[in-house]
């Protein structure tokens, strides 16, 4: 049998989220470990949008510099409707914007980290209370059992450490998304803008990354489990049968397009009402990222605000680690203090997540083109409770 092995911080997930928290922890001085279940750091997606919020974030990890060589600024919007034909600017928020390739970000996080930090090959089997001990007793299918002072969830929206906290499941749209990029080895002639061309059921848009790369992704009505979602050639001609009609820049992007960078996931969003009211720490454990507020692609903002997730949390931490001394006081006190720092990062993350959830969740219901009631009322809350379309990038997460 394995010695159980002893650690301070464990971190489930070694995406965007709990690299960043990891780094942001280590940025305090504090150390910790990353626990990966594959064999290598993933980067499934393509592209990812950070907003000016998330480059606040990364700021503080120091790594903005650095990945700002890797992609352009996108300066504007167009939305272009089949239907009427015509184009109209999208309102667009003030400050940084940028679509990175998520293999950057994920190396550029991972690449700050003390070596040894990131464990591969590590998937959590179970978690439990230690009978002797307010700390967490995690078991890894490779037989590793690990004793944690602190548990942190950053293992996406099916998260194994949101299940241990009892948190509600997320819930899906009838709605899919692929994404992939297309290479222009002599330059594409696009702006620095996000466009979006809307017809029918189905939706794509562009940003590009640098000058010869380019981030697509389709909204497609279906569900990924109607096709084989591994087959990439498979996803390409279902993009183009989706968007048959559209442009012919747009067709020609998604026939051109890398195959093998091509994914589809099934558009998925965590309940407003869950995150008001679900319980996100249980004695040393909590979570953050996607384990916490899954959230569909309409806003934009699921990288940048699980940035956020990662500045915030190590900040509680650390104010609160300074007051343990963890050679005289007992676990019992180590134990309270880390619930107090838990309980204030939930606090200051709970009404910001509520806010973000809600215009996600009235979003994808006006997607579904409801009945004319429903559509409604759902525009005049949309009207009321979100009138300042920028509101959620000018967020600022604070000093690390």
């Amino acid at each position: 049998m394995n010695k159980m092995e002893e650690i301070e911080i464990v971190i489930v997930g070694g995406g965007i989220c709990g690299l960043a928290t990891a780094l942001a922890l280590h940025r305090k001085g504090i150390k910790s470990v990353v626990l990966e279940k594959s064999e290598t750091l993933r980067a499934t997606g393509a592209g990812i949008t950070i907003r000016a919020n998330g480059w606040c974030a990364l700021h503080q990890l120091g790594v903005a510099s650095n990945l700002r060589l890797t992609s352009l600024t996108v300066q504007g919007g167009t939305n272009i409707s089949l239907a009427s034909g015509k184009q109209q600017e999208r309102p667009f928020e003030k400050g940084e914007i940028r679509c990175l390739r998520r293999s950057e970000l994920i190396k550029g996080l991972a690449e700050n980290l003390p070596p040894g930090t990131i464990h591969l090959g590590c998937e959590v089997l179970s978690i439990t209370l230690d009978p002797l001990s307010p700390h967490s007793i995690i078991q890894l299918q490779n037989g590793r059992t690990i004793k944690a002072t602190v548990l942190i969830g950053c293992d996406g929206a099916n998260s194994v450490v949101a299940g241990f906290l009892g948190l509600k499941t997320v819930k899906f749209l009838s709605l899919s998304q692929v994404r992939g990029f297309t290479k222009y080895p002599s330059g594409h002639d696009f702006k620095n803008e996000i466009v979006q061309v809307i017809g029918g059921h189905s939706k794509i848009g562009r940003i590009p990354i640098d000058n010869k790369l380019v981030y697509w992704f389709a909204t497609l009505k279906m569900n990924p489990k109607d096709v084989v979602a591994k087959d990439p050639e498979l996803l390409q001609q279902m993009t183009l049968e989706s968007i048959k009609g559209f442009p012919t820049k747009m067709l020609d992007m998604v026939k051109h397009s890398d195959q093998d960078s091509l994914s589809i996931s099934r558009m998925k969003y965590q309940a407003p009402w869950d995150i008001l009211l679900g319980s996100f720490r249980k004695g040393t454990v909590t979570v953050a990222g996607d384990a916490m507020h899954a959230m569909g692609p309409f806003l934009g903002q699921g990288g940048s605000v699980a940035l956020e997730d990662a500045i915030i949390l190590a900040r509680c931490l650390a104010r609160k680690r300074h007051e343990i001394d963890t050679k005289t006081n007992g676990s019992q006190v180590i134990a309270y203090k880390v619930g107090e720092a838990l309980d204030q990062y939930v606090k200051e993350r709970r009404m910001r997540l509520v806010q973000l959830s809600t215009q996600t969740y009235l979003t994808g219901i006006l997607i579904k083109n409801p009945p004319f009631l429903v559509r409604f009322v759902c525009n005049i809350l949309m009207r009321i409770l979100f009138s300042d379309t920028t509101a959620h990038s000018q967020y600022d997460c604070g000093r690390l």
